[in-house]
C-alpha cells in the first residue's frame, strides 16, 4: 500500500506512540484524520500536521459509528488507541470491563466493520491495529489487557485471510515495553537490569512497514523479549514461572498503581 497521497484515520493520536505514528505517516506524505479525547492534545497536532481533527470517545458505540461516517473517504485505517486495563480481574468493575474491551476491541473491529467494504471495492487499503506482545504472552495482574489483545491479534489475523485476495491488507504490530511514550512509560515503571525497550519512533517505522510491505505482523522489541514471547507460545507454564522469577508480579503490581485512574 502506497502511503503517500492516502488518507488515513489514526485512532489514539494524542499519545506519545500516536504522535510518533501520525508525524510518522505524514513524512510518507499521507493526509491524516486525527483522532483523540484531549482536545488541548490533539488540535495543535493536527495544525502541526494539516490534519483534521475529530474528537472522539471511543466508549461512546454511537460516537464510534458516527467516526467511520465522518472520516469520509479513508484508504488506510490505524487502530492505535488503547486502554491499560491493568490490575487483578476483580478491581475492576464492570463498567470498567466494558470500557477497556469497547477501546481496545470493540472500536477497532466496528471501524474495520464500516471501512473495510468500500477498501475492497475499490480494490486497494489497509488495515492496521495496535496490539502488544501482551497479545501473544499473557502476564500475571492483566487478564483484561490480554484477552483484548490476544483478541486483536486472532482478528486482525483471520481478518487478513478472508481479504487475501481482495488488494486490502491487513496488519498488526505488537509493541513490547516503550520508553519515554505510552501505557509503560506512563506509569513510571522500572523494568529489571536486561530487559530492554523500544522507543516511538520505533513504532511508527514498524506502522509504516506494515502498511508499505503488508506485513501481517511485526514486533518492536529487543530480540530476547521477542524470544521469550515466543517462547511464551510454546511452553506458557515454564514461560510464567521464568517471569515470576524476574519480577513480572511486581512489574504489573507497579504498573496498576500508575495506570488506575485511566481505567
Amino acid at each position: 500500500m502506497q502511503i503517500s497521497g492516502s488518507s488515513v484515520l489514526l485512532t489514539g493520536a494524542t499519545g506519545g506512540i500516536g504522535h510518533a505514528v501520525a508525524r510518522a505517516l505524514r513524512a510518507r506524505g499521507a493526509t491524516l484524520i486525527l483522532t483523540g479525547r484531549r482536545t488541548d492534545v490533539l488540535e495543535p497536532l493536527a495544525a502541526e500536521l494539516g490534519a483534521r481533527a475529530l474528537a472522539v470517545d471511543l466508549t461512546d458505540r454511537a460516537a464510534v459509528e458516527r467516526l467511520a461516517a465522518d472520516a469520509g473517504d479513508v484508504d488506510i485505517l490505524v487502530a492505535n488507541a488503547a486502554l491499560p486495563a491493568s490490575g487483578p480481574l476483580e478491581s475492576f468493575s464492570v463498567e470498567q470491563i466494558d470500557r477497556a474491551l469497547d477501546v481496545n476491541l470493540r472500536a477497532p473491529i466496528v471501524l474495520a466493520h464500516a471501512l473495510a467494504p468500500a477498501m475492497v471495492a475499490r480494490g486497494s487499503g489497509h488495515l492496521l491495529f495496535m496490539s502488544s506482545l501482551a497479545g501473544k504472552a499473557a502476564t500475571p495482574g492483566t487478564s483484561l489487557y490480554n484477552a483484548s489483545k490476544f483478541g486483536l491479534r486472532g482478528f486482525a489475523s483471520a481478518l487478513r485471510a478472508d481479504l487475501r485476495d481482495s488488494g486490502v491488507g491487513v496488519s498488526a504490530v505488537f509493541p513490547g515495553f516503550i520508553r519515554d511514550a505510552g501505557m509503560f512509560a506512563d506509569a513510571e515503571v522500572k523494568l529489571p537490569p536486561g530487559i530492554g525497550t523500544r522507543s516511538p519512533e520505533h513504532v511508527a517505522a514498524a506502522v509504516v512497514r506494515a502498511i508499505e510491505r503488508n506485513r501481517g505482523e511485526i514486533d518492536v522489541a529487543p530480540l530476547p523479549l521477542r524470544a521469550s514471547t515466543v517462547f511464551a507460545g510454546v511452553a506458557p507454564e515454564r514461560a510464567a514461572s521464568g517471569g515470576r522469577r524476574l519480577g513480572s508480579e511486581d512489574i504489573t503490581r507497579k504498573m496498576e498503581a500508575g495506570q488506575r485512574e485511566k481505567r
